[in-house]
This record gives structure tokens, sequence and C-alpha cells, in this order.
């Protein structure tokens, strides 16, 4: 079996003075030799510029992504941000549709002068520049697809218009994800979809995102969390057991990558992969 490639989601800070915690996140989960380390672009395009500085600077320690999203921006907005990215050293983008700018479950519209959609967006980033790319998908469906063939027919068009790989939104069952692999290879999908691992300790607010996401939430998970209480300590524990055990079962079944959402914890993600034995010297395997 070949070495699983590893890859880490971060959001950048609220404010620019925390830059330097982030980067400082970042340095730690780049002794791991990622396959990269990407930045969120906030709803509606709102962390523009911290998420630019965040991903230059990471560009110096390891490859970096830098999200872009075609919500609330013409095409000559994002154009710009993509050539930003490409400047500074960025060679690998997420690309996303992105939610509006009153979250997740708000209605919407493309802009009129934009990329209506993230196929479009990914077509439009090849022609800026011959940028990796990367898109989401849902291995529950997206909240606004009519069902797994509109979900299947969504990231189909997104690989044709150029993208290199899916990375899921998070899940709870391993076999959410087999299912949704095996239903998109069937579909005709032959490009790789990466399972997405939330490493979330904050389970109240996880399962907020869960609903809002389309996320199924098994009662066994529940009861862990509940009987964790308020200890945050256990939660983290429960974390790393229950995400260490979703990755095992998924590598068991030939997954051979893994991105995880690390919320701007590197110790969590760090645990994860020692546990599953990608917390080595990756470059001299």
């Amino acid at each position: 079996m070949n070495q699983p490639e590893i890859s880490f989601e971060l959001f950048p800070p609220k404010r620019p003075e925390g830059a330097p915690k982030v980067i400082d996140v970042a340095s730690e989960l780049a002794t791991l030799d990622p396959d990269f380390i990407s930045v969120t672009y906030g709803a509606g395009g709102s962390s523009r510029e911290r998420t630019l500085g965040i991903a230059a600077a990471l560009a110096e320690k390891a490859p970096a992504a830098g999200h872009i999203t075609c919500v609330g921006a013409s095409r000559t907005e994002v154009d710009s941000v993509l050539k930003e990215y490409w400047a500074a050293g960025v060679r690998r983008i997420v690309a996303l549709r992105g939610d509006p700018a009153e979250g997740i479950g708000a209605l919407y519209e493309p802009h009129a002068d934009g990329y209506a959609y993230a196929a479009d967006l990914v077509a439009g980033a090849k022609n800026v520049a011959d940028f990796d790319i990367s898109v989401g998908c849902y291995p529950e469906t997206h909240p606004e697809a009519r069902g797994l063939h509109d979900e299947l027919d969504n990231l189909k068009r997104k690989f044709d218009a150029g993208a290199d790989r899916a990375l899921t939104q998070f899940f709870f069952e391993p076999e959410v994800f087999l299912r949704y692999r095996d239903a998109a290879t069937d579909f005709g999908i032959d490009k790789p979809i990466t399972p997405g691992i939330m490493l979330q300790s904050n389970f109240k607010g996880l399962q907020k995102i869960a609903r809002l996401c389309g996320a199924f939430t098994p009662l066994k998970i529940i009861r862990i969390y509940e009987a964790c209480g308020d200890d945050a300590d256990a939660r983290d524990r429960a974390t790393v057991e229950i995400t260490t055990s979703i990755c095992a079962r998924l590598a068991s079944e030939g997954v051979e990558a893994f991105h995880f959402y690390a919320m701007n914890r590197a110790p969590l993600a760090i645990e994860v992969c020692r546990n599953l034995g990608l917390a080595k010297d990756r470059r001299a395997a």
C-alpha cells in the first residue's frame, strides 16, 4: 500500500493580529509533510485579505491551498484573487461555490457578473493559471441537491471542468463515504475523492453544523460526547478515538488519502496521524 496522502484545513484569524498563531499551527502540521494545507475563505468572501495573507505565508512552509468562492463576487474580482494567489506562490486552490454572506441555509443567488457555480469557477481558474484544484462534495448529498444523482452530476461537472480531486464534507460513519465512493465510480467518476475528517471536539457546535449541512449523527456518537460532559480533555480524547477509528476503517477499504479539518488545533491532528502511523518522517518514506 502506498503512503497515504494527508492534508489539513485551517481557517484565517478574525483579526490580523491572530495571524502568527495560525502560522504556528501550520508550522506544527508541516512537520508531517502534508500534501497541502488549505486556508478557508469566509462566507461571501468576507476573509479575503486574511486568507490571502495566511496562504502566502504558508507557501513558505508547506504546499499551500487557498480557498476561493464565487458567491457575491464578479469574475473580475475572483480572477484578481486567483492572480494574487499565483503571484504569492500558491499553486493549489480549493474552489467552492460558497455559502451566502448570511450563512448556510440562506438562499443562494449567483452574482450577475460572476461565476454562477463551482464548475464555472473551476473552468475560470484554469484559464487564469495552471492551478491544482480541489472541489467539495457531499457524501450525504448537498442540502440543495434533489438526490444522489443530482449530487454526483454536479460533482462530475466540476471534474469535467478541470478539478483534480474532491474533498468531502465531514461525516460520522465510514460506510457513508464508502457508499458514496462506490456510487461515484458507478456514475463514471474516476478522479480521487478524499474523505474530509472533522477534528472538532466542541460537539454542540458541531451538531449545529451537521444539521445545516445534512450530516447524520449516529446515536452512539452523541452518547460518547454526552458522557464527556463539560470535560474538554475528555472531549478531545473522544474526538481522537472516533476519528482514528473512522480513518482506520477507511484505510482497510483501500482509502489512501485523508483531509483533516484541523480547526486550527495541531495536537489533535498530529495525534490522529500518529495513531494511524502517519506521524513519521514521511520524506524518508
